[in-house]
């Protein structure tokens, strides 16, 4: 986030996406679209909408030493963690650690398996404390390719 309060913000995250070839990867991505709006008659903030979808919230709790092993994220959707950290590590074999308030979008259907039997991502808890997550879950489809809003391909 930029310190000028008169200035758009811009906030990045990590996303984990699919190649052509159905390969998993992970970018750190930018919302930057951010308009001075009000919102039910509080001051002006800013706000960047992402689209319109059904979503569903779910709170989850990975317990220390939790581990999921290769899966694809179950729908497109937003990871935020609200205590604790965990790890995303994807089929290229990088590796992203989060913390409370690292955003993530998990993107990573239409993985196909690899010669190792790796398909999409594995997670898992860091330390000695459950990591806390809150999930949007969109009911929105996801396509192949690196996204646009991509600042680079790795560590950002």
């Amino acid at each position: 986030m930029n310190a000028d309060a008169s200035a758009p913000p811009r906030l990045t995250y990590w996303r984990i996406w699919t190649d052509e070839q159905g390969t998993s990867h992970q970018s750190r991505c930018v919302a930057d679209h951010f308009e001075r709006q009000s919102m039910g008659g509080a001051a002006p903030q800013w706000n960047a909408p992402q689209g319109t979808a059904q979503a569903s919230v779910v709170f989850a709790v990975l317990p220390v030493g939790w581990v999921g092993e290769w899966h694809e994220n179950p729908k497109p959707q937003w990871i935020v963690p609200l205590s604790g950290r965990w790890f995303v590590e994807s089929m290229d074999g990088h590796r992203v650690e989060m913390g409370a308030g690292e955003v993530s979008f998990g993107g990573d259907q239409h993985c196909a398996a690899d010669a190792r039997g790796r398909k999409g991502h594995r997670s898992g808890t860091l330390g000695e404390v459950p990591a806390v997550l809150m999930l949007v879950q969109l009911d929105r489809p996801t396509a192949r390719g690196r996204p646009a809003n991509a600042v680079d391909e790795g560590d950002g």
